[in-house]
């Protein structure tokens, strides 16, 4: 199994509840962890036989970029979902921060995971 590990993924889209959090966007960090077979892309070290790191953080951004939520929990499930909708993951873990949500805390973050 191959471990691609997508770190500290900046984007910038409306999240929270507060009506300045509605009207504002606001950066957010995505960290991905992917598990995949790569016994095929080892053997033929051509693109077509291992998974696009580069596909899924394309359709990650433009999902994040593009839509409004409401809970950190909201967006993380459905960059999972757009994540497992690739037949070669066997696993994903995706964690999203959101810097500075509370006054003394760096961050707060969700941290979801599915497999097949």
């Amino acid at each position: 199994m191959a471990r691609i590990r997508v770190k500290d993924l900046r984007l910038r889209t409306y999240i929270g509840i507060k009506e300045e959090e509605i009207n504002n966007k606001q950066d957010v960090l995505i960290n991905l962890t992917i598990l995949y077979p790569s016994v095929d892309a080892v053997e033929v070290n051509d693109i077509e036989h291992a998974l696009n790191y580069r596909t899924i953080t394309k359709a990650i951004i433009a999902h994040v970029e593009g839509n409004r939520f409401a809970l950190l929990e909201r967006l993380t499930q459905e960059i999972l979902d757009l994540v497992m909708t690739h037949q070669a993951v066997r696993y994903a873990e995706v964690e999203v921060d959101k810097p500075h949500a509370l006054r003394f805390a760096e961050s707060v973050s969700i941290t979801l995971a599915g497999h097949r």
